[in-house]
């Protein structure tokens, strides 16, 4: 993605390329590697000593009873100077790669370029350094700690570091950490770890003989891959390259679709009375619910009894087989003898609206049954339980105890970030008053692999700047999500009303859900970076169960809730590629739009000044039968979507440009007045299609809200399903198709139009693609039928054959968060273990 349209045939030449392999060697610590049919497991490769650990630090003058750490970088980040306060006292570090020039202090030793590095790891006492094949091997071969920086853009990263922690070699250090010294409490940890790898340590060997057994001809002759499998090939490899700097589409999620792959059925989460008794009887034990109710939600009784579960983990301590790290840090999380609040947000399928929320349309959106559930806990600084390296920079600032800001975020290894952030909240001040939005940003975005609080402290920022809230005690904050990520159905929407709901709990705040919901946009338009409409976080909000929020985006006003009827249901297919509000299509197609826009007033502002002369064909005549009203309303146009199609096109649309490069628009008509983007003077934009989908949609949504209401016919189905299929290709015209979902919904109408007979009058009407488009999840609409229901599993079985991904299927909704509320709950003592007491 990095390297641009004109150069990803290379990525199709790669895949060709892999299709003709034999075999592969494949090494401990690999990713999934699925382009591969024959598979040969090799030891790791780890290069030899040639001297021994009293030799080397004999040679260096360095004792024994010395702790010695290695800096194995492969190169400093520019700017940053090493410090003699880094190192605990009695440390010293060797220091790899340091250039001819640099100045290092007396606890630091500059290495020769020529040094041999293996020699000097394994006669260090642990190692500091970011995560590579060759400094993981050799860190496990030597049984050496290794305290590790996350490495950005680097897919291979999850997969090499639980091979580190499960053989108890591994310590993650945040970067700021890195770059502001506070090493002490990670070496201290590193130190305390007893590394475990046992296995072999010739793979080089190994692989050496098979390439010579193979060369002779003795090995290893297979079959060429079928066509289907090649294009799976190709898949992988595409979101791969996904990561790329300076694109929000960084995780790879291609590895995580276990649930799918089991296919697993889906579940309302809403369970039946008489099976409700065993779940509750999970959580009722452990926990006395001091406000609100569970409403039976399943996932929410499985949400209370993991937070049961912390206690257990947290005392099973390293004896225990490797516990998921983010588990780990959630056990430590909570005070148990203090009120813990509990929320829930779900997220959102788009049936109508999408993109033109940000142009003024009326949307009709479901609550999906996934939701983000938050458990927070709020603590005097002097209670708090900080983890170390929090401990440890408080400390070195002298200040005392101060409010931290500590979150535990699961779901991290399927989405290869970091699970845990903190922060002192003091950090959010610029002097007397709360920072900027823009410096929020750049807080946020100086660590890729912890960019993801942001949608999380971000509220807090927010409540700080808009309502003047004050945060003097620590917050403690867990997040769980079963809202995917990157598939165009608001995992992030949820995960802020989620948060914000829970920070309003605990402190007394009382927030409607509207109001909610337009702060949490504030925090994904400003702190984020995301320009994305409100429709979001109004529906996580203020939606309710199998029922359609239908509301005006001007800028958020609920009109109602639209009954679904009973002989219609939607569904989500998910297309496997990974969409972004954040990304560059969706961004330049909502500056399209704004740029029209704002043609269309300058144009109805030319015709009034004009209106006494023939202008572009248009008489005075004709403007007196327009009306001269109608002009002064189009001239202060403020959402696009209230100016109807007839008008659009009998006055404005030929007068559009298909396109306008960004400098030449600003040089005619100096800005296009939306305050979440900013144009690419170099960027060509598309205008016409962009400023045509939402004035159209907008009609769109309202002959669907009213056909939804009408009676029940074949040809009630078959509007509905024709405003679908018009919707989606009206996206694809602004440039925001992708061909996973234009396959999905060609799908949809193959199994429509089949001769073949319905069983059980199942059949289906309609599809488009949804929420920002360019990938994600497609709408289905269809008969509330088991028919309808195996057609369903038979487009996801054509589209697994077809392309190799088998995609989730969003089926059922929930309460939103307003409908929710929170619960309080205090963990009985009588469950906890009698030392804990």
């Amino acid at each position: 993605m990095a390297a641009g349209h004109h150069h990803r045939s290379i990525v199709w030449q790669i895949a060709e390329d892999y299709s003709h392999c034999e075999f592969l060697i494949r090494l401990p610590g690999y990713c999934p590697m699925p382009a591969f049919r024959d598979v040969v497991d090799v030891p790791l490769v780890v290069r030899r000593l040639h001297k021994q650990r009293k030799e080397v630090r004999k040679e260096l003058g360095i004792g024994e009873d010395t702790k010695l750490v290695i800096l194995n970088f492969g190169g400093q980040p520019a700017g940053w100077k090493l410090k003699e306060e880094y190192l605990p006292p009695g440390w010293l570090c060797l220091v790899c790669g340091a250039s001819d020039t640099e100045e290092l202090p007396p606890n630091f030793i500059k290495l020769a370029k020529d040094a041999y590095t293996p020699d000097l790891i394994a006669a260090s006492d642990c190692m500091l350094g970011k995560i590579g094949y060759g400094t993981v091997s050799e860190a496990l071969a030597f049984k050496l700690p290794f305290v590790f920086v996350r490495r950005d853009y680097f897919n291979e990263e999850p997969f090499l570091r639980n091979m580190l922690e499960y053989y108890q070699s591994g310590v993650e250090m945040i970067r700021r950490d890195l770059l502001t010294g506070h090493w002490k409490p990670y070496l201290e940890r590193a130190i305390s770890l007893k590394p475990c790898y046992e296995g072999g340590t010739n793979g080089g060997e190994v692989a050496a003989h098979i390439l010579q057994e193979t060369a002779s001809g003795k090995n290893y002759a297979s079959d060429k891959f079928s066509g289907a499998r090649r294009l799976r090939d190709a898949i992988v490899l595409g979101y791969q390259l996904q990561r790329a700097p300076g694109r929000d589409l960084c995780i790879p999620d291609w590895f995580a679709n276990a649930e799918s792959e089991l296919g697993l059925p889906n579940k309302s989460p809403t369970l039946p009375v008489e099976e409700r008794g065993a779940h509750m009887e999970s959580y009722m034990e452990h926990f006395d619910v001091l406000h609100g109710d569970v409403q039976g939600l399943s996932d929410t009784m499985s949400f209370l009894k993991s937070l049961a579960e912390l206690n257990s983990v947290y005392d099973s301590g390293m004896a225990e087989k490797r516990q998921m790290r983010e588990r780990k840090a959630a056990a430590g999380l909570f005070n148990w003898e203090e009120d813990i609040f509990v929320t829930r947000a779900p997220g959102r399928l788009d049936v109508m609206g999408g993109i033109a929320d940000y142009s003024g349309s009326l949307v009709l959106q479901l609550p999906i049954r996934e939701a983000c559930h938050v458990a927070l806990q709020r603590n005097h600084p002097t209670k708090h339980r900080l983890w170390k390296h929090a401990q440890a920079r408080q400390n070195a600032k002298g200040e005392g105890s101060k409010p931290v800001l500590q979150i535990v975020s699961y779901g991290s290894e399927l989405s290869n970030r970091a699970p845990t952030f903190d922060m002192d909240l003091s950090d959010f001040m610029d002097g007397e008053g709360p920072m900027s939005y823009k410096k929020a940003r750049k807080y946020f975005a100086q660590d890729p692999a912890q960019k993801w609080a942001a949608y999380i402290a971000g509220t807090i920022l927010v409540l700080m700047k808009e309502l003047g809230v004050r945060f003097e005690d620590s917050i403690s904050l867990l997040v769980s999500s079963t809202v995917p990520e990157g598939k165009g159905v608001s995992s992030s929407a949820s995960v802020e009303v989620a948060s914000m709901s829970a920070i309003a709990a605990a402190h007394g705040l009382s927030i409607s859900p509207r109001d909610l919901a337009l702060l949490c946009q504030k925090v994904e338009n400003h702190i984020v970076g995301a320009p994305c409409g409100v429709m979001d976080q109004m529906t996580s909000a203020c939606g309710e169960a199998d029922k359609l929020l239908a509301m005006v985006c001007q800028p958020a006003e609920v009109i109602g809730l639209v009954d679904i009827p009973g002989h219609i249901r939607f569904w989500g297919i998910d297309s496997g590629i990974r969409h972004s509000v954040g990304g560059a299509d969706y961004g330049s197609v909502r500056i399209g739009a704004f740029m029209g826009r704002k043609m269309i007033k300058s144009r109805a502002s030319e015709l009034l000044s004009n209106s006494s002369s023939l202008a572009n064909g248009i008489s005075h005549d004709d403007l007196e039968d327009d009306g001269i009203e109608l002009l002064e309303t189009e001239s202060s146009l403020y959402y696009l979507c209230n100016l109807p199609p007839h008008r659009y096109e009998a006055m404005y649309a030929k007068q559009l440009p298909e396109t306008i490069t960004g400098e030449a628009f600003m040089e005619q008509y100096s800005d296009h007045n939306d305050t979440v983007t900013v144009i690419d003077p170099k960027r060509v934009y598309g205008v016409r299609a962009s400023a045509r989908h939402p004035i159209y949609e907008n009609f769109r949504v309202k002959a669907f809200k009213a056909l939804l209401t009408s009676a029940t016919s074949e040809d009630q189905l078959t509007s509905l399903g024709e405003l679908l299929y018009q919707c989606h290709y009206s996206y694809s015209a602004c440039g925001l198709g992708s061909d996973g979902t234009d396959r999905l919904v060609q799908l949809v109408q193959d199994m429509q139009h089949s001769k073949l007979p319905k069983s059980e009058d199942g059949t289906l009407y309609g599809a488009k693609i949804t929420g920002g488009g360019s990938g994600g999840t497609v709408c289905v609409m269809g008969r509330n039928s088991l028919g309808s229901s195996h057609q369903i599993i038979e487009i996801q079985q054509r589209y697994k054959g077809a392309t190799g991904f088998l995609p989730y299927v969003f089926d059922g909704s929930s309460p939103g968060a307003g409908r929710f509320g929170y619960l309080k709950i205090r963990r009985r003592l009588s469950s906890l273990k009698p030392k804990e007491q």
